[in-house]
């Protein structure tokens, strides 16, 4: 890999570092902010399916996990762990406690389930590397968050069916890169 390729490489890792930190507190504050419908002491909903809603910070955690994934193809796992711990810690400025507690232990469990996944797979195959990943990191989040959360879990599918929608659009930019990747000869960090 060339020097011009390593640099690009860092870039774009910290732009994806950047968003990844981002999405979570952007996430927290969504659910009790905005949304099509507010429910009184419960979380702001968005529709993800026809019949089916979700909490509004929905789209941004099944992003956040996508980006986790490429942050530590470009920058390492030392930065991957340590941005779970950044945007944990966000969270605290910009929504309830009750609610960042849910989402906070939420997000290390599913991003820590979505790191043992992809750690291993990512050399066989990048996408389906992220894909895999993401699936297990977006069920684990959904059953802890609406659990800790509100104490049932009457939008779990939404909360599935909403991550997934962004894991699947996210793969047209994960085969992407790879093609870049494997042209320039660029490896994951």
């Amino acid at each position: 890999m060339t020097k011009t390729h390593a640099m690009r490489q860092r870039i774009e890792g910290f732009v994806f570092l950047a968003a990844y930190i981002l999405t979570i507190p952007l996430a927290n504050w969504m659910i009790g902010n905005l949304g099509t419908v507010c429910v009184p002491n419960g979380p702001c909903l968005i529709p993800v399916a026809p019949g089916l809603s979700a909490p509004s910070g929905v789209l941004l955690v099944g992003a956040a996990l996508v980006l986790r994934d490429l942050v530590q193809r470009r920058l390492g796992a030392l930065w991957s762990l340590s941005a779970i711990a950044i945007g944990g810690a966000l969270s605290w400025a910009v929504a309830p406690a009750m609610l960042v507690v849910a989402s906070v232990t939420a997000f290390i469990l599913s991003e820590l389930a979505d790191f043992a996944v992809y750690t291993p797979l990512q050399k066989k195959g990048f996408i389906s590397a992220v894909v895999l990943s993401s699936a297990i990191g977006l069920i684990v989040d959904s059953l802890v968050f609406l659990q800790l959360a509100f104490g049932d879990l009457t939008y779990l599918w939404g909360q599935i069916v909403g991550k997934g929608w962004m894991v699947l659009l996210a793969i047209p930019l994960i085969a992407l890169l790879r093609r870049r990747d494997d042209k320039l000869g660029m490896e994951p960090a």
